[in-house]
């Protein structure tokens, strides 16, 4: 097994700053840390009952938005103060305002308008709401987004010794498997016309967010790993993608996005193979994308699935360059069973006959709720899983 001792005796814990903040109960000073932590999560959690009856509220008209606001301000602070009790240093909202992963987002958009569509089978299990996005008139342009100041919200109430992570979704998940259903030539005539302007206004939500004090940004990409899995790759060969490209395309566009980051903000991507009601849509191993993964795409740090066989060997780490770090997402989030800490050790020590243990990290393998109904576990158990991510990280790594 890993032999923590050892691991502690060579500092491992990543990046840490100078600025002393209060001290720990220990007498020892508490830093403020440089991102990927040593335990970390991928962001979402369920949705507390407080969160659900205020939408269920203000959809038959008994309260405000500004009412609704308010609940779930409170309830983001009592999930923040949450997070650190367990130990965490990286907190999120866990995305309390969202009804679903990535169309709060796409909706806010410049020029975007969000549409019903025909129901497709993709999921092994429950299947979400059929909505979909597209471009109303040319990408490119950035007025504003309620999503900055979700961050500014968060950042306003994180611990001093806190980092708030913010998640968005990455570019390729605006037209999911759609592609020529939604690229009709109506607006766009190509794919790489229409993900040069996605990214444009990408670029600008990025910057943004960077003014508002974001340092830690998570961009969550499906598509790029969904295309290893044969029957998913049929659905988009069916709505008129080109699989071969898009890889390159989503790539290029996860570029321009971070083209204007600040210097110190650390930008990571979360992979998966999706996340509805403890249920998933496609499998396959990272062999295929790791090239383009690691080292065409401009991310310091990958959030990577890891917890069942769908997911493939460890052998794709072996690729992954000197200066980024992986979290091995190797705590469910799909079913409330808690990892023994000696089998969640194993994989750790597993994964480091293909990369340095110093470029590891750990989590589950997606958030909770990726959409407003929840995985298929209890609120306790949640918690438990990420208060296990911490008790195994402090025994490999030592305290951060």
């Amino acid at each position: 097994m890993l032999a923590p001792s050892a691991v502690r005796g060579t500092e491992l814990i990543v990046g840490t700053t100078h600025e002393a903040l209060h001290d720990h109960e220990d007498g020892r000073p508490m830093t403020r840390p440089q991102p990927p932590l040593r335990a970390e999560h991928v962001g979402s959690l369920l949705r507390p009952p407080d969160i659900k009856i205020g939408r269920a509220k203000l959809e038959r008209g008994e309260i405000t938005a500004a009412d609704l606001k308010e609940i779930e301000d409170e309830a983001i602070r009592r999930a923040v103060a949450k997070q650190e009790s367990l130990g965490l240093r990286t907190v999120t909202d866990g995305e309390y305002r969202r009804s679903f992963w990535s169309r709060d987002f796409f909706r806010h958009l410049d020029n975007v308008e969000t549409f019903s569509t025909p129901n497709i089978k993709r999921f092994h299990g429950s299947q979400p709401k059929t909505l979909a996005h597209r471009p109303t008139a040319r990408l490119g342009t950035f007025t504003k987004h309620p999503m900055i100041d979700h961050f500014r919200y968060l950042n306003s109430i994180a611990g001093p010794a806190s980092i708030p992570k913010m998640t968005i979704p990455a570019p390729s998940a605006f037209l999911a498997h759609r592609g020529k259903t939604i690229l009709d030539g109506s607006v766009y005539d190509s794919f790489e016309e229409f993900y040069a302007d996605l990214a444009k206004t990408y670029r600008q939500v990025v910057h943004a967010l960077g003014d508002a004090g974001c340092r830690y940004l998570q961009l969550d990409e499906v598509y790029m790993i969904i295309l290893v899995d044969a029957k998913q790759r049929q659905f988009f060969i069916e709505h008129g993608n080109d699989v071969e490209k898009l890889p390159d395309l989503y790539s290029q566009a996860t570029n321009i996005a971070l083209a204007d980051k600040p210097a110190d903000m650390v930008a990571g991507m979360h992979l998966c193979r999706g996340n509805f009601r403890s249920t998933y849509q496609g499998a396959g191993g990272y062999d295929a994308i790791a090239d383009i993964l690691f080292n065409k795409t401009n991310i310091d740090v990958y959030f990577m699935e890891y917890d069942t066989e769908r997911a493939g060997g460890f052998e794709p780490l072996r690729l992954l360059p000197k200066g980024k770090k992986v979290v091995l997402g190797l705590v469910t989030s799909k079913s409330g069973h808690l990892e023994a800490k000696d089998e969640i050790k194993r994989r750790v020590e597993a994964a480091t006959k293909f990369i340095d243990i110093d470029q590891l990290c750990l989590s589950p393998q997606c958030g909770f709720a990726s959409t407003e109904e929840g995985n298929l576990l209890t609120e306790d158990e949640q918690w438990a899983k990420l208060s296990r991510v911490v008790e195994v990280a402090e025994e490999i790594w030592g305290r951060s």
